[in-house]
């Protein structure tokens, strides 16, 4: 089978949600240093590589919206999407301790066979999907419970957005914490905006309703607790759509 950058799932769907999963995979496609870049296994396996859970949350989740997801199939170190193609941190020479040799090692040209191979066509999948008339983006993300020598973080799942626009998770992170059971980050464990970025392209400029979700990546290493989130998760959105329709807003 022919190696694709992206995987696009439930494109027919009616629903009005696009749920996207910009670090979805570890993948490093054969072109790009035979395959290898360089790092141990056990680090490709680390959420420097990829988030850890993400693709299965998103999958559950668009199953449960009954709505279209949009899928990276590449590595975040080979180059990472969510990311303006001017961005320093666009191709990661160290991360959370470790060095990236083929990275380091990069010329322009392979930066450029990356951005055309793997990331624009990402990109397009997305915005193709993303230009449905009245969607509404849901960012996937998971976060580790702890970065080399840093404390530990406590949120269990996390709401990230922009200044520019908080018309819906501010609603979303009152609804998440609304049952008194959940640890919620607001712009937590860093902050939801970040110039150029998949949000900012896809949403924040054309003006489109979003919001980015993180869940930490321990509570969702297998299948049955993505699948849980997953359900989780979709009845809050609903419910905080609903009530945003209502208001008039969207």
């Amino acid at each position: 089978m022919n190696y694709r950058p992206f995987e696009i799932v439930g494109e027919d769907r009616p629903g009005r949600w696009l749920i996207t999963c910009d670090h979805a995979a570890n993948t490093v496609p054969d072109f790009v240093a035979g395959g290898d870049l360089g790092i141990a296994p056990e680090d490709m396996a680390r959420h420097i590589a990829y988030d850890v859970g993400a693709a299965g949350v998103t999958r559950a989740l668009a199953e449960a919206l009954d709505c279209p997801a949009v899928l990276s199939n590449f590595s975040r170190l080979v180059i990472d999407p969510n990311r303006g193609e001017d961005d320093p941190t666009l191709v990661m020479q160290l991360y959370d301790g470790t060095i990236i040799p083929a990275n380091r090692a990069a010329t322009e040209a392979e930066v450029e066979e990356r951005l055309e191979r793997l990331y624009r066509p990402y990109h397009a999948a997305y915005e193709r999907l993303a230009s449905r008339p009245g969607t509404v983006i849901v960012a996937i993300h998971s976060f580790t419970p702890q970065l080399k020598g840093r404390p530990p973080r406590p949120w269990e799942v996390a709401v990230l957005y922009s200044h520019r626009d908080e018309r819906f998770s501010r609603p979303l992170i009152e609804a998440l914490r609304s049952g008194g059971t959940l640890c919620v980050g607001d712009n937590e464990p860093y902050s939801g905006h970040l110039p150029g970025d998949s949000i900012d392209r896809h949403a924040l400029t054309p003006d489109r309703p979003n919001t980015l979700i993180e869940v930490r990546n321990d509570l969702i290493r297998n299948d049955a607790d993505q699948q849980a989130w997953g359900r989780r998760l979709a009845p809050v959105l609903e419910a905080v759509l609903d009530a945003a329709r209502v208001g008039g807003q969207f």
